[in-house]
């Protein structure tokens, strides 16, 4: 499995850095991973839902720590890339 894209969308809150969508092999979407500011640094955290008990879930998530790096990795240096950038005005239509 390769990760074949990666966008992320930059955000200016508190913790939150950015949100992130990630594409496998040109043919798997995953979509609203989130660039986190964590008390060891940025983490990436993947796309989760609120059960009825007040507890996240997470949706998807890697089943082992080497696919979990790749992501992190590919997610954080593409988040590290946007974030170096002077934002861009919308384009004219």
């Amino acid at each position: 499995m390769e990760v074949t894209e990666v966008r992320v969308f930059p955000v200016e809150e508190d913790r939150l850095k950015g949100y992130a969508t990630v594409t496998f092999d040109h043919c798997f979407l995953v979509r609203d991973l989130k660039v986190i500011l964590g008390n060891k640094g940025l983490f990436v955290a993947m796309p989760s839902k609120k059960r009825k008990d007040g507890t996240y879930q997470d949706i998807a998530h890697p089943l082992n720590s080497q696919t979990r790096r790749m992501i992190e990795e590919r997610v954080l240096g593409e988040y590290e890339r946007m974030a170096g950038q002077p934002p861009q005005a919308p384009e004219d239509v």
